[in-house]
């Protein structure tokens, strides 16, 4: 199965070749004006130009080899060679109708399978989830499942920020603020009572800003991450500590947004294999000492950029900047373990591709990382992604926080899209027929899709504006929006069904009726730009299109009241193929619908 655009550039390629010329200039778009075809080509354009020929006289060859095509009703020249094509009612209906008889809705699956691992989410222990997680986790769980439905092996790895300087930090804050706890961490006696995740939010903090301004506390801190990561037994069990508190926490938030991992992998688990790691960068001669560091130079011979230093001069130096493996106090760094964690994919799962869904503002650590995994042979070039987003902005163009100023926790965050969807639900007058359950239920919904469609309907690399009260309307482009549309069919199949009518074959002829057919048979691109492309606005836009498709039919076109049982028994079909679309498509992008408002 292949949808009609794929179909007809086949079609136009083969005309251009037939001509004399490629058969890549007969890409085929969706028409930019609907009205007067559902297809066009501008290949002519750029073939004349390389030919030395007029764009014209090339379009009407190529229109020539297409006038008998059986699926094209209508071809026109327009302009100085643009190729319109309009499509005839029985190519729409036996592609609507393969659609509808697809249980994977017209989806396609990758020719070749490949595993494929996700490094999304980020979380870090002590550290409730804040606004700032929100990107990564929405946006890698939806290329998860993408990937996932295409045909791919996948792994979603939550890559537990567990092991750092952060964690030295924790331990000496924690020792410091009670007499039990440094008991704990120096002779590993007594209970650790008391060591919520509410005081370890606290103490953090506190710990880190200190630790800028306090040496004597920055070096302590800087030991006890190198005595924890040598084992230093009362050292180890609070870090349990700290981890296990932490998760707990973390999930809930997870849950909340239906976001799931295969792998609660932590920066600890590649722990084990640094010393390997360490081994095979001495052995390929890529370890250097630098002031008491260990590094690893990943600027190729010529890459350079300017450097101002603390006198005011400038100098020129190799960038990227080296990695640094192990400071000079000995410990492992943050690169270190992400190096680490590279050959510990390897060695489990051996991953195809490795896409990690993290802030733009890390580009340059993993461009050191990637470059250093391939000098030392973990990795070969192009297995390995960074996938960057924007910011998540308030009104202000800034990123989002309280209005007292502070960063927001995520757990916040929903609890606030909770309320405002049960808000937009009465004001609606949808829900009152629902249990004060299902109500609930059907809330938390709706607040989900709100924050998921917001920020999924950008490009990941970009920044957006997040506005509550606009996102969580049953009005434009948003995701309560589509779950209105959703339940919408939802009701009208059901009064179908008791009414006694089934869906029949397919027969498109109305206008809303063809642009309906035209925008399934468009999921097809919508996936293939979303995989190809590592962005699920696509399918976010494909979502909206369809439910916009959906409206325009279901004004224009009476189902259950039809002219004829036959149409009715079409229509129905129609209804039934977009509301499977519309929630796999949804789905996809981490959205659950409800059955009812």
């Amino acid at each position: 199965m292949s949808d009609l655009k794929g179909l007809l550039g086949e079609a136009v390629g083969a005309a251009f070749a037939a001509e004399g010329l490629s058969a890549d200039y007969g890409r085929v778009t969706v028409s930019d004006r609907p009205d007067l075809a559902d297809f066009q080509s501008n290949g002519a354009l750029a073939a004349a130009k390389a030919a030395g020929r007029n764009p014209r006289e090339i379009a009407a060859g190529v229109v020539e080899r297409l006038k008998d095509d059986p699926r094209l009703a209508a071809l026109e020249i327009a302009g100085p060679g643009f190729i319109n094509m309009r499509l005839t009612g029985a190519a729409l209906t036996e592609r609507a109708a393969e659609i509808a008889a697809d249980r994977r809705s017209g989806a396609p699956t990758v020719a070749e399978q490949r595993r494929v691992l996700i490094d999304y989410a980020g979380p870090n222990v002590a550290k409730p989830m804040h606004v700032g997680h929100l990107r990564s986790s929405i946006i890698g769980e939806s290329l998860k499942r993408l990937f996932r439905f295409l045909g791919d092996e996948v792994l979603g790895d939550a890559h537990f920020g567990d092991w750092g300087f952060q964690m030295g930090l924790l331990i000496v804050a924690a020792s410091d603020e009670n007499p039990g706890w440094a008991r704990v961490a120096e002779a590993d006696e007594g209970e650790i009572e008391g060591l919520g995740l509410e005081v370890l939010d606290r103490l953090y903090p506190m710990a880190a800003a200190r630790a800028k301004e306090d040496k004597d506390y920055r070096d302590r801190a800087r030991r006890a991450t190198m005595e924890l990561q040598s084992g230093k037994a009362g050292y180890l069990r609070l870090w349990r500590h700290f981890v296990e508190v932490s998760r707990t926490a973390l999930k809930r938030e997870f849950k909340a947004l239906d976001v799931e991992f295969d792998l609660w992998k932590g920066e600890s688990d590649a722990d084990p294999l640094i010393a390997q790691m360490v081994e095979d960068l001495k052995t390929k001669g890529l370890l250097e000492l630098d002031q008491g560091a260990q590094i690893v130079r990943v600027a190729r011979e010529g890459e350079t950029k300017k450097k101002k230093l603390d006198d005011g001069t400038v100098v020129v130096v190799p960038t990227p900047d080296p990695l640094l493996v192990i400071s000079s106090e000995g410990s492992a760094m943050y690169g270190t373990t992400d190096l680490a964690t590279i050959l510990d994919r390897r060695q489990s799962f051996d991953p195809h591709l490795v896409l990690y869904v993290v802030d733009q503002r890390q580009a340059d650590h993993f461009e050191q990382v990637f470059r250093a995994s391939y000098l030392v042979g973990y990795a070969e070039q192009g297995q390995l992604e960074h996938l960057g987003f924007g910011t998540m902005n308030g009104p202000d163009g800034k990123p989002f926080k309280t209005r007292e100023g502070g960063v927001l926790k995520l757990h916040d965050l929903i609890e606030m899209a909770r309320e405002k969807a049960r808000q937009r639900l009465h004001e609606a007058g949808l829900g009152a027929e629902l249990s004060p359950e299902d109500f609930e239920a059907t809330a938390h919904k709706v607040a989900v899709a709100a924050i998921k469609f917001a920020d999924l309907q950008n490009f990941r690399g970009t920044s957006y504006i997040f506005d509550l009260d606009r996102f969580t309307s049953f009005e434009g482009k948003t995701g309560p929006y589509l779950l209105y549309q959703s339940v919408r069919i939802k009701s009208l199949l059901r009064k179908a069904e008791a009414e006694g009518h089934a869906a029949g074959p397919v027969v498109v002829e109305e206008p809303a009726e063809r642009e309906l057919a035209l925008t399934l048979d468009a999921f097809d691109a919508a996936l293939s730009e979303a995989y190809a492309k590592r962005a699920p606005n696509f399918l976010a836009e494909h979502a909206y299109r369809l439910a916009q498709s959906f409206s325009k039919f279901y004004a224009a076109c009476p189902v259950l009241i039809a002219p004829t049982p036959e149409l009715r028994a079409s229509r129905l079909n129609l209804a039934q193929t977009t509301l499977r679309q519309m929630d796999t498509v949804l789905a996809l992008l981490g959205i659950a619908t409800p059955e009812r408002m």
